[in-house]
């Protein structure tokens, strides 16, 4: 089977060209219906011959707590008739990526330890929008394993100040 980043792009590039004027609005709505799609159940319900895409739209619908727009049920129907809806948390993986380089920002995810307040977040995403050089949004996951600091991740930059990382570094000095 083809990997599922080849399978998503076509579809991702597509969107991105249909949403020209409202790429904000679709990556949301996007991003929202992805979240829905990857849990397991409702992946076995879209695979499973005697669900109707019209069913797998209600479900969808149904969770998110409103009734979806015309684009958005438009490309889900056409993702279900093609067999490739279980690609579709890629596909807004890749869309937020086209969406973010027509912007000129990319996405950074801050990896902590301990919860960061909104004035201590947004003093850190300053300084890394300097360090980058371009625009980020930023977002925050705990990760009590690195102890203390924080470990910045942009794309394939990777920026890590923890005190796990440091330890790490010392042990291998030390066994050099």
């Amino acid at each position: 089977m083809a990997e599922i980043a080849t399978i998503a792009r076509p579809y991702a590039e597509a969107l991105f060209k249909a949403a020209a004027s409202d790429h904000q609005g679709t990556g949301a709505w996007l991003e929202q219906v992805a979240a829905i799609a990857a849990e397991p159940q409702l992946q076995q319900f879209a695979d499973n011959p005697k669900a109707t895409p019209e069913q797998v739209l209600g479900v969808i619908a149904s969770v998110a707590g409103a009734p979806l727009s015309a684009q958005a049920n438009n490309f889900l129907g056409a993702l279900l008739e093609n067999g490739r809806f279980a690609a579709l948390p890629e596909i807004a993986r890749q869309y937020r990526v086209l969406a973010n380089a027509s912007s000129g920002s990319s996405d950074a995810v801050v990896y902590s330890a301990f919860p960061i307040d909104d004035a201590a977040l947004a003093q850190l995403s300053t300084a890394l929008e300097k360090r980058f050089g371009r625009k980020l949004q930023v977002s925050v996951k705990l990760d009590p394993s690195l102890i203390g600091g924080v470990r910045v991740a942009v794309g394939d930059e990777v920026l890590d100040t923890s005190v796990k990382a440091r330890l790490e570094q010392m042990k291998v000095a030390l066994a050099a």
